[in-house]
C-alpha cells in the first residue's frame, strides 16, 4: 500500500489540491445559499484535474506508437465544452430575471482551476482560487453598496 502512495504521490497531490481548491470556492457558494455548493465545486475541480491527469498518462502510454497523434490539450478543450453544458443547466429563468449565471461562471472557473492543477500549475490554480473568492465575496459587497446607493438616489434619500 505504501508503494502505491509513493508511486502515485504526484497524482494524489493533484487530486487532493484540486478538490480542496474547488471546495474552498464551494464553501463560499454554500454560505451564500447557492444551489451549487462545496461538493459540486469540489467535484468539478477534481474531475477536471482527473481528466487532465488521464490525458497526460495516455500521452506517455501511447507516445511510443508514432502513428497515433495524441494531444493532451484536446481533453482540456473537451472539459471546458462539457462545463458549458453543466453551466447551462444551472442558469434558470425566474419570473422576469435570469438567475444562476454567476454560479455557472464559478463552475467554469472551478473546472479551469482543476485543469491548471492537472497540468501541475499549482501557483496559477491557487491564485485563481483566491481571485475567484475575491470576486464572490468582495465584489458582492461592492455590488450591494452600488445598488443601495443607486436605489437611495432614486428614492430621494
Amino acid at each position: 500500500m505504501t508503494q502505491f502512495f509513493t508511486q502515485n504521490s504526484d497524482i494524489i497531490i493533484k487530486l487532493v489540491l484540486s478538490m480542496t481548491l474547488g471546495m474552498v470556492i464551494g464553501i463560499e457558494r454554500y454560505v451564500a445559499h447557492k444551489t451549487a455548493g462545496m461538493r459540486t465545486y469540489a467535484l468539478v475541480a477534481m474531475g477536471s484535474a482527473l481528466l487532465i491527469i488521464i490525458s497526460e498518462l495516455m500521452v506517455l502510454k501511447y507516445l511510443p506508437f508514432s502513428n497515433i497523434s495524441i494531444n493532451p490539450f484536446q481533453i482540456a478543450a473537451a472539459v471546458i465544452t462539457g462545463m458549458g453544458f453543466l453551466g447551462a443547466g444551472v442558469i434558470l429563468h425566474q419570473e422576469s430575471r435570469i438567475i444562476g449565471i454567476t454560479s455557472a461562471s464559478g463552475l467554469w472557473v472551478a473546472a479551469s482551476i482543476g485543469i491548471a492543477v492537472g497540468f501541475g500549475l499549482y501557483d496559477l490554480a491557487i491564485i485563481a482560487t483566491i481571485l475567484a473568492l475575491f470576486i464572490f465575496i468582495v465584489l458582492w459587497f461592492l455590488e450591494k453598496k452600488i445598488i443601495d446607493r443607486i436605489s437611495n438616489k432614486f428614492d430621494g434619500k
